[in-house]
C-alpha cells in the first residue's frame, strides 16, 4: 500500500476514534444546575451564614445575660455550739441566717450591657458580611464553572474543525498541490486538539464538583443551562457610604472602647450588702444583723486589664483607619476594572467576528488552491484564540462586578443585602 494511502487511512482511522471518544465523554443524561438566582435564594444555608447566625444568636443572647442582676448570696452560720463548758451542746449556740447582695455600684451593670450590646451589633454587621462573601463566592464558582463548560464545548469545535481542515489538506496531497508533509502537520495538530480537549473536560469536571459543593446540591452537576457570565451588570452608581468592610471596622472599636469603661469599673471597691437574723438560744431572744464589705484596693487595682483594653482600642482604631483609606481606593478600582472589562467583553465580541470571517475566507481560498495551509492555519488558530479570548472576558467581568458587590454590600448581579 502506498505511504500516502496508508496515511490517510491512519488518519480516517484516528478521526473515528476521536468521534468515539468524544460521544463516550459526553454525559448519557444532563442534570443541569440551577440557575444562580435559584442558588443565592438559598444562601442562607450555606456553612459560612449558618455559622454567622449562630455567632449572632449567641451574641444577643450574652446581651440578655449581661442585663441580669447578680444572684443573692444566702448564709447560714452557728457560733458557741458543740464545745466545752458552757458552750457544750447548742444551748449557748448563735445562729445567723443572712443574706448577701451585690450591689453593682459605680455603673457596672451598664458597662457590661453596653459591651454585650457592641458585641452583638459586631456581629449583626459580620453576619451581613458572611451573606455577602457567600453570594459572592456562590457567583465566582458559577462563573467558573459555566467558563469551563464553554472552554469544553470550543475545544470540541476546535477538535472538530482541526479535524475537517486535515482531510481537506490530504485531498490537496493527494491531488499533489502540497507536499506529504502537510498531512503529517494535521495528524500532529489533531492530537494537540484532542489533548487540549482531555484537559479542557478535566478542568470542566473538576469546575462542576466545586460548584455541586459550594452550592450543596444533592445531585453532582452536569451541566449548566442558565447563564451567568452573559449577563450584563447593571450600571450602579458610585456609592458614597461606608463599605462593609469598615462598617465592621467601625463596631470593632467601639465595642474595644466600652471595654475600657467595663476595666475601668472593675478597679472601684465591689460593694456587698447583707443583712440577716441572728438567734440567740440562751436568751431565746433573735436580733436582726446589717452589714456592707468593701475590698480595699492596695495591691489590685486593675491597671494592667486597663492599660490591655486601651491598647486593644488603639489596635481597633488603627484597623479602621487602615479599612477607610483602603475601602475608597478598593471601590474606585473595582469600579474601573468592571468598567475596562465590560469595553473588553465587547472588543472580544468584535474579535470573534473578524476572526470567524477570517477563517471562512480561508478556508474558501485553501480549499480553492489560493491560500497554503500554514495561512488556514493561522487562521484557525486566531480563531479560537478569539473564542477562547471572549470567554476569559467574561469570566474577568463577572470577577469584576463580585469585588464591586462586595464593597457595596450587595450580592452579584443583584441588590443589597
Amino acid at each position: 500500500m502506498p505511504p500516502l494511502i496508508i496515511r490517510r487511512t491512519q488518519l480516517a482511522f484516528g478521526c473515528a476514534m476521536v468521534a468515539f471518544a468524544t460521544a463516550l465523554s459526553s454525559p448519557a443524561w444532563a442534570d443541569p444546575a440551577p440557575s444562580f438566582d435559584a442558588l443565592l435564594e438559598r444562601i442562607g444555608l450555606a456553612p459560612t451564614s449558618l455559622e454567622a447566625d449562630a455567632l449572632l444568636d449567641a451574641a444577643e443572647a450574652r446581651v440578655r445575660q449581661a442585663r441580669v442582676r447578680p444572684n443573692p448570696e444566702l448564709g447560714l452560720e452557728a457560733e458557741n455550739a458543740f464545745g466545752s463548758g458552757p458552750f457544750s451542746g447548742y444551748d449557748n449556740a448563735e445562729t445567723t441566717l443572712s443574706l448577701t447582695q451585690d450591689l453593682e455600684l459605680w455603673g457596672r451593670r451598664g458597662a457590661r450591657v453596653a459591651v454585650a450590646q457592641a458585641d452583638a451589633g459586631t456581629a449583626g454587621l459580620r453576619r451581613d458580611l458572611a451573606t455577602v462573601e457567600a453570594g459572592g463566592r456562590l457567583a465566582l464558582v458559577y462563573a467558573e464553572a459555566e467558563a469551563a463548560q464553554r472552554r469544553y464545548l470550543l475545544a470540541e469545535e476546535a477538535l472538530a474543525v482541526t479535524i475537517a481542515d486535515t482531510r481537506a489538506a490530504l485531498i490537496l496531497v493527494e491531488e499533489g498541490r502540497e507536499p506529504l508533509l502537510r498531512g503529517i502537520q494535521g495528524e500532529s495538530e489533531a492530537a494537540a486538539a484532542r489533548a487540549t480537549l482531555d484537559e479542557a473536560k478535566a478542568e470542566r469536571d473538576a469546575a462542576f464538583a466545586r460548584l455541586t459543593a459550594v452550592a450543596m446540591l444533592p445531585v453532582p452537576v452536569t451541566s449548566i443551562d442558565t447563564s451567568l457570565i452573559d449577563r450584563v451588570p447593571a450600571t450602579a452608581a458610585t456609592t458614597v457610604g461606608a463599605t462593609p468592610q469598615v462598617r465592621v471596622a467601625e463596631a470593632e472599636r467601639t465595642a474595644a472602647e466600652s471595654r475600657i469603661e467595663v476595666e475601668r469599673v472593675r478597679a472601684r471597691p465591689d460593694v456587698r450588702a447583707s443583712v440577716g437574723v441572728r438567734r440567740y438560744e440562751a436568751e431565746d431572744a433573735t436580733a436582726l444583723t446589717f452589714g456592707l464589705s468593701i475590698p480595699l484596693p492596695l495591691f489590685d487595682r486593675n491597671r494592667g486589664n486597663i492599660d490591655a483594653a486601651q491598647a486593644d482600642f488603639r489596635a481597633a482604631d488603627a484597623r479602621l483607619m487602615g479599612a477607610r483609606q483602603e475601602a475608597e481606593a478598593d471601590r474606585n478600582a473595582a469600579f474601573a476594572r468592571l468598567s475596562a472589562s465590560t469595553s473588553r467583553v465587547s472588543a472580544s465580541d468584535a474579535g470573534v467576528s473578524a476572526a470567524e470571517e477570517a477563517y471562512r475566507l480561508s478556508r474558501i481560498g485553501f480549499e480553492a488552491g489560493r491560500i497554503s495551509q500554514l495561512e488556514l492555519r493561522s487562521s484557525r488558530a486566531a480563531l479560537i484564540s478569539a473564542r477562547n479570548a471572549a470567554v476569559d472576558a467574561r469570566l474577568a467581568r463577572v470577577r469584576a462586578e463580585i469585588d464591586l458587590a462586595r464593597l457595596q454590600g450587595r450580592a452579584p448581579f443583584g441588590t443589597s443585602q
